[in-house]
């Protein structure tokens, strides 16, 4: 807000006649009588100033960025900075506007003020959180992923640590606390703590468990997480373990093929499914280093734009890599049959995340990719049976999640015994 700028009568008469008038006013129009008023009567004007901004940034609400969003949000901060720190109400205006403020800065690209700004709002939490007693610091998370899209893992895994610790003992409160956990199993494995990547990953079976037992939620949640849980358990070389989970996971599926897959899954599983997709195809398909990647284990909903936007764009080259690379490794497998496998399971992970959410497409755009993926991890198979039969586990137990992520049991049920046949599991 410009605090130099004079007000007269008239301007106020106008203002106070804007907000009285029976017809509707545009966000526009509310903004400029908020500003006329704020210099009148700070207490009550300065927070409907600020929201009246957050709101005109997108347009009044339409969806739409207004062309002045970045300078809008900047403004709305400054006025809720300019309120009487004695007001009650004047940390819950500023966190608003620090919240919409540093989004903004994210969609832009600015990545350090933006995170400089998550640092603002997180001490603002402490604070809040000291005064109502409340274990649950708000910005805790979106902090946390801050830190994990610039790389800095090791701060990342302590801030979930911490969330997740205050949220444990309020259970699974409606899926915030499994996506929660996602995101802290994600952040340990990233920070290299393999021990406690392993004991968060549990603690999400182990309740996803109780809430498909106890009839509470879907077994979608469940199967996911024991398929993920023995993904990264082979990782760390605990390959007994892993087989063991895998049991498990065959039970559900055996189950699901059975019952047709009554009560498989609610709204956001498929977002589950595809979070623990690519977080299993993390280490292969790790984004360059010269920019911010997705925060492991996040929801895509929640990653920041240009973050986003270099994962999805890297499907494009990614084909082109691919398509090269099956002509040499037609001709010499030994040297490129192995990578092409690699490099094809990368761009499925990332093409089955980015169709997802159009889910009117998604099987007939991403099913063909699972399919080249066995294919292919048949054909190194045969040309490196002690690699190759590994490979092929993994890729089939990839396409079978897809298959149950379609409702397609029976298909998944067969490919997942496939898997275990691979992994001389089946009984």
């Amino acid at each position: 807000m410009n605090q130099l700028r004079k007000v007269d009568q008239d301007d106020i008469v106008r203002a106070r006649n804007v907000l009285l008038a029976s017809g509707r006013r545009t966000p526009s129009e509310e903004v400029d009588a908020y500003r006329v008023l704020a210099h009148v009567s700070p207490v009550s004007y300065l927070p409907l100033l600020a929201s009246a901004l957050q709101h005109l940034s997108y347009d009044g609400g339409s969806g739409k960025r207004h062309a002045s969003c970045l300078a809008l949000c900047e403004e709305a901060v400054a006025v809720a900075r300019s309120i009487d720190p004695a007001e009650p109400g004047r940390a819950d205006v500023l966190y608003q506007a620090l919240n919409t403020f540093q989004r903004e800065l994210y969609e832009v690209g600015r990545h350090t003020e933006g995170l400089a700004l998550r640092a603002e709002m997180l001490a603002m939490g402490r604070a809040q959180a000291e005064l109502s007693g409340d274990p649950v610091v708000q910005g805790l998370g979106e902090w946390a992923a801050g830190l994990s899209e610039e790389g800095r893992y090791a701060e990342a895994a302590d801030a979930m640590t911490e969330l997740v610790a205050a949220m444990l003992p309020g259970g699974p409160r409606s899926g915030a606390l499994a996506w929660s956990l996602l995101e802290w199993i994600a952040a340990l494995h990233d920070a290299g703590r393999s021990g406690e990547a392993l004991a968060a990953f549990e603690t999400l079976v182990r309740m996803e468990a109780a809430e498909a037992t106890d009839d509470r939620g879907p077994k979608a949640g469940h199967l996911y997480s024991l398929i993920g849980y023995a993904q990264m358990l082979d990782a760390y070389g605990r390959g007994e373990q892993a087989a063991l989970a895998r049991q498990e996971a065959l039970v559900l599926l055996e189950e699901l093929a059975d019952t047709g897959g009554r009560r498989f899954s609610s709204g956001y599983q498929m977002s589950y499914w595809a979070v623990l997709l690519s977080m299993s195809g993390a280490e292969s398909g790790r984004a360059a280093s010269d920019g911010p990647h997705p925060s492991s284990g996040a929801d895509p909903m929640h990653w920041s734009p240009s973050a986003k936007q270099r994962y999805f764009d890297s499907r494009h080259a990614l084909r082109e890599e691919v398509d090269a690379l099956a002509l040499r490794a037609a001709e010499d497998p030994d040297r490129h049959l192995a990578e092409l496998v690699r490099l094809n399971r990368v761009l499925t992970i990332r093409s089955a995340v980015y169709w997802e959410s159009r889910t009117h497409r998604f099987a007939k755009e991403v099913h063909s990719l699972f399919d080249d993926g066995v294919s292919l991890a048949r054909r190194l198979a045969r040309h490196d049976p002690a690699e190759g039969r590994r490979t092929l586990a993994r890729n089939l137990i990839d396409r079978s999640t897809f298959h149950t992520a379609t409702h397609k049991f029976g298909p998944a049920l067969d490919d997942f015994r496939q898997a275990l046949s691979c992994l001389r599991e089946a009984d």
